[in-house]
């Protein structure tokens, strides 16, 4: 669970024997920043929505907006449940082959609410943009991956899983974010989850560290790029 510390050896293998996801998540950090720091121009989101893909998908839009509006005077506590519930809600969990017929595939927020359907991590981006925009401070949020413990076949197994993860203060307990589980638990609550690393926009923490990082993978990866160059001529860049 996220109160368990591994030791850095143990979690630094895990890190770099998941090398294809470290450096995944490292360039989902840069398409964060690309959002969060630029002015959102979501008459041009919706419009792209409603071309795109239809009036249904203008509507999730239109709804999301009022989301954030709605949610810019409540307290942090109420900001996350309602960011978790609207994607959990209109979101159908799925791999990336079944949703774009690729083996791994970021979407961007407006693609995730057009196609109705993605994996963990388009679950964890969305709401952390979301809750950025809605005021909660990025220092507070950390999309975190972690190794989930889920049952398959009679006998539980461990597998990749991302969530996001809100910290009231660096040492208080996070709660968590998630796709699998609806409700927003504390950490504690969570046995199910063994963090590895959490990132945002300002850095990277391994596991339950206080302080960033001070080395990091590399960032520079073609998709990612194409990611932000998507992102940014759908209004959200």
């Amino acid at each position: 669970m996220f109160s368990t510390i591994e030791s850095p050896g143990v979690l630094s293998l895990k890190v770099f024997s998941g090398l294809r996801c470290v450096w995944a998540t490292i360039g989902v950090t840069f398409f964060v920043v690309a959002l969060a720091a630029a002015q959102v121009n979501l008459p041009l989101v919706r419009e792209l929505a409603l071309s795109r893909y239809g009036p249904d998908t203008a509507r999730v839009v239109d709804d999301w907006q009022a989301l954030i509006e709605t949610m810019e005077s409540m307290p942090d506590k109420d900001k996350l449940a309602r960011a978790n519930n609207f994607f959990n809600s209109r979101i159908r969990w799925v791999q990336d082959l079944e949703a774009w017929g690729q083996d791994d595939y970021w979407a961007t927020p407006l693609e995730l609410m057009g196609r109705g359907m993605g994996d963990c991590e388009d679950f964890a981006i969305a709401k952390y943009l979301t809750l950025i925009l809605a005021g909660v401070e990025i220092d507070k949020l950390r999309i975190t991956y972690v190794k989930a413990r889920v049952m398959g076949s009679g006998d539980a197994k461990s597998t990749a899983h991302m969530v996001l993860a809100y910290y009231p203060s660096p040492t208080e307990e996070p709660v968590i974010l998630d796709n699998i589980v609806i409700d927003v638990l504390p950490a504690s609550q969570r046995s199910d989850l063994t963090p590895v690393y959490g990132f945002n926009s300002k850095g990277l923490w391994v596991g339950h560290a206080t302080a960033p990082a001070t080395t990091q993978p590399g960032t520079k990866l073609s998709r990612w790029r194409d990611l932000l160059r998507r992102a940014s001529a759908e209004g959200l860049g």
